[in-house]
């Protein structure tokens, strides 16, 4: 009797829980009779085609256990996108190694692999189980109520712009922090998590969902900073004016690209660098500084939300449920029920696969920049438990003495 054999790869940017969702897999595979072998694939889709797998069924349980609470993939990962040339090579290797499920863990591009090898799979007659196992910071999957990994990154970007907040209201000025979403901006909204007094930054959040004017941002930076003597604002880097065009190429004179021919938005700090300058010479205030949060908010350790990895764990584990009790491939998607559980659904690949989903517009404030309590009341139950919080000195002036009016 042939082998059962389980092939798990990991794929995209890393996130701090997407090994919950590998061991997940590993551990729950274990779980059932019919599986003899679980494989994973050294980075992603690469690894699939390169043959470069691991036996995970070797692995102990307690150090599959060490290895969930450890942030990054442990797999490795690859930016690889497949076209159909592509998949039908790890289709070929499947086969060969007698695969009989196959999960990908990743975002849209994961699922999309996944989409297309399920297809090749039907046409060529051979049973083999596809499932997309959900992980994206950036939030920005169909059908999805949210993503593992989105919101520990979340976590961090809150607490980090807490703290910039604190440091600039002791050394006021100008202070810009650039946050990863090309398209969506959820994870530079979470910037508003971490403001607890009315005048606590950011002042200004600009998302990817609205059209970015530099002449009225700056006019925005002044206003601000005219009443509070400061301002924080928090940037998502895919901002972009009317016509679609990201303000880093506006104002940028030499572009780097990705392999994809995309402006290649992370990595660099060049679009708070630019912004930074736009307000030094043209409000002429001082004291401007800027950060990029780059990859430092993907897979920061110690800054994890407990929820975040409980969800991670269990949609890597509901994928291998749906794949040996269902007749189906498809996605792992977490749905919302109540004011905080969740349930998990199998949904058809063809709903998540090559599709972004962006902030929807209750979330957003009329003004553009800013969220609205809606957006703070679906984020706050995802960061989980023992957010540090802020507190301030209720001063009691003391009287002058050597400059009191007569």
């Amino acid at each position: 009797m042939a082998l059962q054999k389980i092939l798990v790869a990991q794929g995209g940017g890393p996130t701090a829980v997407i090994n919950q969702s590998l061991v997940g897999v590993v551990l729950e595979a274990r779980r059932h009779k019919g599986i003899d072998l679980v494989y994973g694939a050294r980075h992603g889709v690469r690894g699939i085609v390169d043959e470069d797998f691991v036996d995970l069924t070797r692995e102990t349980s307690h150090n599959l256990e060490l290895v969930a609470g450890t942030p990054s993939s442990a797999l490795g990962s690859t930016r690889d996108k497949p076209d159909a040339a592509y998949c039908h090579r790890i289709f070929t290797v499947l086969k060969a190694h007698g695969i009989g499920h196959f999960f990908n863990i990743g975002g849209n591009d994961s699922s999309d692999v996944v989409r297309i090898i399920a297809d090749e799979a039907r046409a060529a007659g051979y049973p083999l189980r596809c499932i997309h196992i959900p992980k994206t910071i950036d939030n920005d999957l169909v059908g999805n109520d949210h993503t593992p990994g989105f919101p520990s990154a979340a976590r961090f970007v809150a607490q980090a712009f807490a703290g910039a907040n604190l440091d600039n209201a002791a050394l006021p000025g100008v202070y810009i922090g650039v946050v990863m979403g090309r398209h969506a901006g959820f994870l530079t909204a979470a910037s508003a998590l971490g403001k607890k007094f009315p005048d606590d930054g950011p002042h200004l959040i600009s998302l990817p969902e609205r059209v970015f004017d530099i002449d009225r941002f700056l006019a925005d930076v002044q206003s601000v900073h005219q009443r509070h003597g400061r301002c924080v604002v928090a940037v998502s880097e895919g901002i972009h004016d009317a016509a679609g065009v990201p303000i880093l190429a506006k104002l940028a004179k030499d572009m780097e690209r990705d392999a994809h021919g995309n402006v290649q938005l992370s990595g660099s700090g060049a679009l708070a660098d630019l912004l930074c300058e736009e307000i030094k010479q043209k409000l002429g205030i001082k004291r401007v500084r800027g950060d990029t949060f780059g990859y430092l908010q993907r897979s920061f350790v110690g800054c994890v939300s407990d929820v975040d990895q409980r969800e991670a764990r269990e949609v890597g584990e509901k994928a291998v449920q749906f794949a040996m009790w269902g007749d189906r491939d498809g996605s792992v998607a977490i749905q919302r029920t109540g004011y905080y559980s969740v349930d998990y659904n199998l949904v058809p690949l063809e709903t998540v696969a090559g599709k972004t989903r962006t902030m929807e517009d209750h979330f957003i404030a009329d003004s553009g920049t800013d969220v609205t309590d809606a957006f703070r009341l679906y984020l706050r139950p995802l960061l989980g438990s023992g957010m540090p919080d802020a507190f301030r000195l209720r001063p009691a002036p003391v009287a002058k003495v050597l400059n009191a009016k007569g």
